[in-house]
């Protein structure tokens, strides 16, 4: 028996494999996907052992779907009937977008299931996963679940109706943010740097900000007033910031792409 199996190994999927691996062993996880280059990607690099979705189904404690969720009618009509003869006990932890725990639930024939968001620097271990159980998931799967997606990051319970809205923050923020360092970097070319020194600055504030908020518990507001000297040159950047409405597009933002989670859910 595999303590986790894989259904899908795309970016997201293929990551928590591997953040999965580092916790337990590759041997002791599974694989499956139609990319069979991912697949071999991940045996390679972590050990990992390669099968098809009906045999993750079979053979798995914890069972993650790494689907997507205009393609999770098929992929839980392939293993309900694997799901449905088994006699020992194990959770499906599903992280499509939208989909609650309940949906996927039914899905499955009742089986039960922790709904998660991760995002994308799970893979350097600075990841934020946020979960909610579903009914039948007990402590102990819940703990097995933890200490499988430690080497991610920080793992948020959340009750399952603030998954969407914490997800528009950490599942999208990632892009958000490499936009915004992306803007970072061309106005460092602009003003005349070369672009590998731009970028590379960029990327260090943003990272080096980010552990300054962390480490101190300051509000950013804070952080952000004791950089502004009175009348100096970073308020009037920040004016400028302001007066094109960069606060307010970020917010757009984010509320835009919780709705469409929501969409996705109730197209579903």
């Amino acid at each position: 028996m595999y303590k986790a199996g894989f259904i899908g190994c795309g970016n997201m999927g293929g990551t928590l494999a591997a953040v999965a691996a580092r916790s337990v062993g590759g041997s002791a996880v599974l694989t499956a996907d139609h990319n069979a280059p991912k697949l071999a990607a991940l045996e390679k690099e972590w050990g990992c052992a390669v099968g098809t979705p009906a045999q993750v189904a079979a053979e798995s404690r914890l069972i993650f779907l790494g689907v997507k969720p205009q393609v999770m009618d098929r992929a839980c009509e392939e293993i309900r009937p694997v799901l449905m003869k088994r006699k020992d006990h194990f959770v499906v932890v599903s992280m499509a977008a939208g989909m609650s725990s309940a949906a996927v639930s039914t899905l499955l024939g009742d089986a039960p299931v922790i709904r998660i968001m991760p995002n994308t620097p799970a893979a350097v271990g600075e990841g934020v996963i946020l979960y909610c159980k579903g009914l039948g998931v007990s402590a102990d799967d819940e703990e097995l679940f933890l200490s499988l997606m430690k080497p991610a990051g920080i793992c948020a319970k959340l009750p399952e109706e603030k998954i969407d809205m914490g997800s528009a923050l950490t599942g999208c923020g990632p892009a958000f943010v490499c936009l915004l360092v992306e803007a970072m970097t061309d106005a460092g070319v602009r003003c005349g740097l070369p672009h590998d020194l731009a970028q590379s600055f960029s990327l260090q504030t943003f990272a080096g900000t980010a552990k300054l908020a962390l480490k101190t518990q300051r509000d950013p507001a804070q952080l952000r007033a004791a950089v502004c000297s009175p009348a100096g040159s970073t308020i009037e950047g920040v004016a400028a910031l302001e007066a094109l409405g960069a606060r307010h597009a970020m917010m757009e933002a984010v509320q835009a792409a919780y709705r469409r989670t929501v969409e996705l859910g109730k197209g579903k």
